[in-house]
């Protein structure tokens, strides 16, 4: 059983009123859901079931149609994201050379199996190729990348990030 923070839904009335403009410009649109699905995320950061209502709602969709979509492209995430979102490379080049160990040593400072951190602070995915493999293994937090990581980096990396 993962560890992972629940996390209740907290959309404001303020991203309601956003998503409803969006929608609204999308009404009669052909292949609509694609970019109301986009648009929804960057404004929530995610898309919980209760935003995908609303598109299923707004956009005369079923919620299954809705969920169908937004779970088969890797670009959608049902999840929130922490403030630093961790990818670890797990693609062939850098698990072989010990991304699977930094992964692990992650999941052990972190408290979560992936996810996202009860603070909020932290989520870790496992992430196939970044296009890195002469720096291998590899991990990103938000913007940066870092390469040639061992295990015992791990702890040093993510003291930068818990100010």
């Amino acid at each position: 059983m993962s560890n992972q923070a629940k996390v209740p839904f907290t959309g404001t009335k303020a991203q309601e009123a956003r998503l409803n403009k969006v929608l609204r410009g999308l009404k009669n649109v052909d292949g609509a859901l694609m970019p109301a699905l986009q648009q929804a995320q960057d404004i929530y950061g995610y898309l919980p079931i209760e935003v995908q209502e609303i598109i299923a709602d707004k956009l005369g969709l079923s919620l299954a149609e809705v969920y169908g979509v937004a779970t088969f492209y890797s670009q959608f995430t049902l999840t929130p994201k922490g403030k630093y979102k961790i990818g670890v490379c797990l693609g062939t080049a850098c698990y072989v050379k010990g991304s699977g160990d930094i992964y692990a040593e992650l999941q052990k400072q972190l408290g979560i199996e992936s996810g996202i951190t009860p603070d909020l602070q932290f989520s870790l995915d496992a992430t196939r190729c970044v296009g890195c493999c002469g720096l291998a293994p590899v991990m990103v937090i938000n913007d940066d990348v870092y390469g040639k990581l061992t295990k015992d980096q791990v702890a040093g990396i993510l003291a930068k990030y818990k100010n």
